[in-house]
Formats: structure tokens, sequence, C-alpha cells
């Protein structure tokens, strides 16, 4: 995976910028140690590693601004970091580059039920929101499988969805604000409280732009009421393709749960030996949850169920008590630590239709034979967010550039059948280069003049999105 050689100037004035830096932040705020630094030389992409010149750690807003306003002056890179589980080398570093975590900013700054809203630092985890306002009977929808870890400011980086994303929608859907920092050290904000702000729609620009635009330094978040109950289905079937048409059908229905997860049987094993959740031995398994009251619950579970039998279920179970609900769902939630625990694999998460599930299982599968490597299949099946894992050994030279033409093939299929190259992961490095499948030159010639505006000099995050070819004489500039 290409990257652009660093800039030997601003290699040359390293000194000079980090003494600049040093004189507005608490020592603590900068990392200048080689060793140290080594810690951010990756995200969740992990094939993929350079050591940058140094790591900010902000503890607020004006320290992003004044670190950023220094960083523009000098024209030194600048490349954004949450809590640095992106899965698409999205916050991978160059060695001219300052890396700067929000991993400090983590507080919740106000908390509004009766507007239901939620205000926080953009560092803050994921799950730590639900749990802050858990006590309210509140939750925040969006639930990425690393929810535990990821932050916020990466969420709306991706835009990031999760398991109940079905309903709920992903990050775009469930965010009303944000405060931003852009690359001079101008600080905006954009949205707020409110279901709509007027204009042009600019919060819809930042969410998903992967650190394209500016820092998040602060959220506003959408908060729902807890539902009142909520029970999942396990279903266990003979083949991926049938499962993929029961995921079909189930849609087709017009019945909306608020989820229906896929896992395969590589996954399925992993996930029992991790987790010991009970799971079927089979060849493909669901998890399909509907949430309500009681009544309606058991009324959405039976339509589901009757549709699960046409398909000659070898296991159909509905959970019985709360505390095997939270088993199943362990063991959902462990596949990619799981998985991780026996063998290196590379995950994807092209999109795609829910009616071309059966038709891209089966590619995958002839695919996998092809190339000669394993895939493990475990994903958000209602929305037909994709989560291939190809699994490689990267002690065997060759083994990852089989496994990069695999992914590259597989997501290649997702735009074919009417998808997309990423559902919540985001482009990064990982996709960069396949940005031509889905877009034209006069596409992405847009999308990089949106960038222009915000980040005239091309320092933020700036090799990563849109092919080298593409933005080189805007970087070069």
């Amino acid at each position: 995976m290409e990257m652009p050689e660093p800039n030997g100037a601003v290699l040359a004035r390293r000194a000079h910028v980090l003494a600049r830096l040093r004189a507005v932040l608490p020592q603590e705020a900068l990392i200048t140690d080689e060793t140290a630094c080594r810690a951010y030389e990756c995200d969740a992409l992990t094939a993929y590693r350079c050591i940058p010149m140094a790591v900010a750690l902000p503890s607020c807003t004006e320290d992003v601004a004044e670190i950023l306003r220094i960083c523009h002056e000098e024209g030194v890179p600048v490349v954004p970091r949450g809590s640095g589980t992106s899965l698409a080398g999205g916050a991978l570093p160059s060695a001219d580059s300052i890396v700067v975590g929000v991993a400090r900013l983590r507080d919740v700054l106000e908390v509004n039920t009766a507007d239901r809203y939620v205000r926080v630092q953009a560092g803050i985890t994921n799950l730590a929101v639900s749990a802050h306002i858990d006590g309210d009977g509140f939750f925040y929808a969006p639930d990425p499988s690393s929810q535990l870890a990821c932050a916020i400011a990466g969420n709306i980086a991706m835009n990031s969805g999760g398991a109940h994303c079905l309903k709920y929608g992903v990050t775009t859907n469930n965010l009303l604000g944000v405060t931003m920092v852009l690359m001079d050290g101008t600080i905006v904000e954009i949205g707020g409280p409110y279901l709509d702000a007027g204009g042009l729609d600019l919060l819809g620009v930042v969410c998903g732009s992967e650190g394209q635009l500016g820092i998040v330094t602060e959220a506003t978040l959408k908060i729902l009421p807890k539902p009142e109950g909520a029970r999942p289905v396990l279903m266990g079937f003979d083949s991926n393709e049938v499962a993929g048409e029961c995921v079909s059908d189930i849609i087709k229905a017009g019945i909306l749960p608020v989820a229906i997860e896929f896992m395969d049987r590589p996954c399925i094993r992993a996930c029992e030996d991790f987790a010991k959740a009970g799971y079927p031995d089979c060849e493909a398994l669901l998890i399909v949850e509907v949430e309500g009251s009681p009544s309606e619950i058991d009324e959405q579970l039976a339509r589901i169920k009757t549709i699960a039998q046409r398909h000659a279920p070898v296991e159909l179970r509905e959970s019985a008590s709360p505390e095997e609900s939270a088993r199943i769902w362990l063991g959902r939630k462990s596949a990619f630590g799981a998985m991780g625990q026996i063998n290196d694999y590379m995950c994807l998460d092209g999109t795609i239709p829910v009616s071309s599930l059966p038709l891209v299982l089966r590619r995958i599968g002839e695919m996998s034979r092809d190339y000669g490597l394993d895939v493990a299949n475990v994903f958000h099946a209602g929305d037909g967010n994709m989560h291939p894992l190809i699994l490689y050994n990267a002690n065997r030279p060759g083994d990852l550039e089989r496994c990069e033409a695999f992914g590259a093939d597989i997501l290649k299929l997702c735009v074919e059948v009417g998808g997309c190259l990423t559902g919540e992961h985001g482009v990064g490095i990982e996709k960069r280069d396949l940005m031509g499948v889905q877009y034209t030159a006069e596409d992405m010639e847009a999308q990089m003049r949106i960038k222009d505006v915000f980040d005239p000099k091309w320092l933020m995050n700036a090799a990563k999105v849109f092919p080298l070819a593409a933005s080189a004489s805007r970087r070069a500039a």
C-alpha cells in the first residue's frame, strides 16, 4: 500500500516545530520519544505502520486549535486519531506528520433527557455514552462491535453503525451537532441540540469525512428511551445461501427487527470456543432481535419464526431469559477478537442490497477456493453490511498481497450488485485505490473540491480516501 514520501523540509524543521508545540501544551500532552510514538504507528489495520514525527494529546478544544494553528503555519501534516480502532488505516501516520489524538477529551458535558440529547467530548468511548445515561432510562443507538474501545470522534469520522443500525440508523442518523477545529485553528459549531439546522447540511458533510475536514472535539448526540423489552431468536441453517435467503424474506415481509446478524461456520466455532454462547453446530447462524412490549415481541417473533421454518432451519431457539439473551450477544460481539486468537485476518465492510445476499455469499465462497484463502463471514445482514474476514498468514511471503487482491475482488463484487465499498469502516488507505470502481473522476473531483474549502493546504489526513494520483497536484501544492 503506497504512501507519499515524507516532506524532507518538514522533517528538517522537526526541532523548531516541536519547540513551538511545547510552548503551548503541557509537557505530558506532547510525545516525541520514538519508542513512545511507536504506540501510534498504526491503527487496527496493523499490516501498515509508520512512526509519526510526534503525538499530541490535547485535553480541550482550545488545545486542539493551538496545535492545528501551529501545524498550519509550519506546513506540517496532521493525522487525527480517536481510539485507533479503524480497520481501514484511517489513522495511519506518515513520518512527517503530527498525530493529534482525542483520547483525553472524554467528559460528558450535558445530559438533557427532556429534549433527548447528550453533549460529550469526542474522545469518550461509544459504550460510555450509553452507560452514563442508562440510569435515566435512555441509550445511544449506534453500537459498533468495538464500542467498548472506539471513540465518538472516530464514529463520526467513519459514520459507524453496529448491530442495531437496521432500526435506528448509523451515526449520521443520531448526530445532532459538532464542535470542530479546522486545519488553520478556527473553531466552528455545526448543528446543535435540535432536529435540523438551516442552510447547507454541513453536518452531513462532516459525518463520514474521515478526518479530512477537521478534528471534531465535541458532539451533540440524539438519545432514545430504552425499549420496554427486547428478545433475540437464534436460527441455524445448513448453508450460507439459505441463511441469506431467510434474511431477504424477513425484510421483504415488512418486518423491522432491531438487528439481524449473520455468522458462518468458521466464525461460529471460534466464537463458541471463546464465549461459550451455546451456539449450534451448523453452517450458518442468524441472530434476529426484536423489541417492544411483550405482546409486540411475541407477535414479531412468531412471524419471523414462520418465515424461518420455510427454510428448514437445523435449529430455531428463542431466548428464554435475559441471561440467555446476553450470552447470545456475547458470542456475536466477541467475533473479531475470537477470530484474532486463531488467525491473522483482514476485515472488509462492503455493503450490498439485501436481496443480493445469497449471490454474494456464494461468490465469496467460490473466490475463497480460487484464491486458496479461507473466509469467515460475520456481518449486519439486515442492512447488507458485509464483514468477510479473509484469513491469511502475515508471516508467509505473498499472503498479504493475495489477501488484498481477494478483498479487492469482494469489494468490486459489492459495487457490481448495486452496493458500495464501505458501510461503516471508511475508505482510509484500505479502499483508497478502489474509489474509481464506485466513483467517476468527476465524482471524486467534486469531493476533493469540498476538501479544498475546509483544508486548502491539504494537510489534514491528506493521503487517505482519494487515490494518490487523483490528489497528487493538490498535495504537492
